[in-house]
């Protein structure tokens, strides 16, 4: 029996791509105009950051998502002025929470879950601030018991760690978890290696179709259903 639905954040409980365009689009006009670099420049030069710090790490963990961490290297690799990492990373995420518009139907649905008795929780990549400035921008916190960040357990999905802590934050053992996301490999594959019912969120259809095996779901109106057929048969209904 399903006791805890656990959610994914980004492109989950709302639609990140759209809010990544609009922040993208003020940081590039942010670093036109007080460094002079146009946009194609600009792009090169972040994916080129970006693989630093990934090299630099050598593992994947929440600091690989550390926007500031990002433009310095930038900005040291070419000899910018480094008081301009902090200033784009604040544009960034402020731009991007401020966009930030909750996925159709979740609103409606949270209050449901909750009033029916489930344990609702967070299994999240990213940094706990700015996942917490998301969920308070979305008016979402309060229904949520806990989170859990990959910056917490020093591991990002499909890291079983994140999935066993969801579980044990929650109080129940892993069979009796729902997890939520939009990646199939990330939240959906890693859900079920911890031992966990998963669903994929509004997977592309041409993906969807080769994974036919995978349960999804398109809209939160779907989700009491699919709860359903988890507790009573465990299959798809």
């Amino acid at each position: 029996m399903i006791k805890a639905v656990l959610f994914d954040i980004d492109n989950t409980l709302y639609g990140y791509d759209a809010a990544h365009a609009m922040a993208w689009e003020a940081l590039c006009a942010y670093v036109q105009e007080h460094l002079h670099m146009d946009r194609e420049t600009f792009t090169r030069r972040h994916r080129e950051a970006m693989d630093i710090v990934k090299e630099r790490l050598g593992v994947d963990c929440a600091a690989l998502h550390d926007r500031c961490l990002r433009y310095q290297i930038l900005l040291e690799k070419h000899g910018l002025p480094l008081h301009h990492a902090l200033t784009m990373s604040e544009l960034y995420w402020d731009t991007l929470i401020r966009s930030a518009e909750p996925t159709p139907g979740i609103m409606e649905c949270l209050p449901i879950l909750k009033k029916a008795g489930y344990i609702l929780g967070i299994g999240t990549d990213m940094t706990l601030e700015y996942q917490l400035k998301k969920l308070t921008r979305l008016q979402m916190l309060p229904y949520f018991d806990f989170l859990v960040t990959s910056e917490e357990v020093n591991g990002e999905k499909p890291d079983r760690k994140l999935f066993l802590t969801c579980a044990q934050k929650a109080g129940v053992a892993p069979e009796e978890c729902l997890f939520i996301g939009d990646s199939l490999k990330k939240d959906v594959l890693g859900a079920k290696n911890a031992g966990m019912e998963a669903l994929w969120f509004a997977p592309p259809p041409e993906q969807a179709a080769m994974h036919p095996e995978t349960e999804t779901i398109y809209h939160y109106d779907h989700l009491t259903k699919k709860l359903k057929c988890l507790d009573f048969s465990r299959k798809t209904c």
